[in-house]
C-alpha cells in the first residue's frame, strides 16, 4: 500500500464521516443494537458513543492499522468495551453464530466482495440476530444514476474502493437477508454520494 492509502486516507476518511448530519442516523442503530455487536469496517469508531445499554460487547474489524488505532484511542475513554481485530468483511475474523447484532455503515460501498462480505455477516449472526445498516447507494433517480455509474470507476481509486452505484436492498436481499425496514432518501449534499439506506434486516 502506498503513503495516501496508509496515512492520507484514512484521516480524510475519518474527518469526512464526522459530519453532523451522519449523527441521527448512527444514533438510531446505536440505540437498536443489544447484545454483542459486531461492526464491519468500525473506521474510527465513531458509532461507539451511541450505543446503548443494551450492548455488552462490540467487536470492530478493520483492514486499515490507522483507522483501528483511532478507534482502540475513542475507546478508551470509556463506555462499552470494544476489541478491535484486524481483518476484512469478506473474512471475518469472528466464530461463526457468535453475534446478536451486526453493524455496517457506509461499508458496503467500499468492500471488494459484497456478496462475500454478507455471507460472512449471516455466518457470524446468531439464530434471530439482526443487521443493522446505514449505506448509500445508487439513487433511483436516472440522471443521478448514470452521474453514479460514470463517476464510480475514478471515484474508487480516490475514495479507498468507494462504489457510488451500489443497489444495498439488491445486496441483501441476493445474500439471503430478510429486510424488516428501510427507509431511503437523499441526506444533504451531492446527490451522487448521498442516497441513503437504512434499515434492519434477519435471516431470510
Amino acid at each position: 500500500m502506498g503513503l495516501y492509502a496508509e496515512r492520507v486516507l484514512p484521516r480524510l476518511l475519518a474527518l469526512a464521516m464526522r459530519a453532523p448530519r451522519l449523527v441521527p442516523l448512527r444514533a438510531r442503530i446505536g440505540a437498536a443494537a443489544e447484545g454483542v455487536v459486531l461492526e464491519l469496517g468500525i473506521g474510527s469508531g465513531l458509532n461507539l458513543p451511541f450505543y446503548g445499554p443494551a450492548v455488552r460487547e462490540v467487536i470492530g474489524v478493520e483492514p486499515s492499522a490507522a483507522l483501528r488505532a483511532f478507534a482502540a484511542a475513542r475507546a478508551a475513554g470509556g463506555g462499552v468495551p470494544l476489541t478491535v481485530l484486524e481483518g476484512t468483511a469478506e473474512r471475518l475474523p469472528v466464530a461463526t453464530g457468535s453475534v446478536d447484532t451486526v453493524v455496517t455503515t457506509w461499508t458496503l460501498c467500499s468492500v471488494g466482495e459484497p456478496h462475500a462480505a454478507l455471507a460472512e455477516a449471516l455466518r457470524v449472526l446468531r439464530p434471530g440476530g439482526r443487521l443493522l445498516f446505514a449505506e448509500h447507494g445508487l439513487a433511483p433517480d436516472p440522471g443521478v444514476a448514470r452521474w453514479q455509474r460514470g463517476l464510480t470507476p475514478g471515484w474508487r481509486r480516490l475514495a479507498g474502493g468507494c462504489h457510488l452505484d451500489r443497489r444495498i436492498d439488491a445486496l441483501l436481499d441476493s445474500a439471503g437477508f430478510r429486510i424488516e425496514r428501510l427507509e431511503t432518501g437523499y441526506l444533504g449534499g451531492p446527490r451522487v454520494a448521498t442516497f441513503m439506506y437504512q434499515g434492519a434486516a434477519q435471516r431470510a
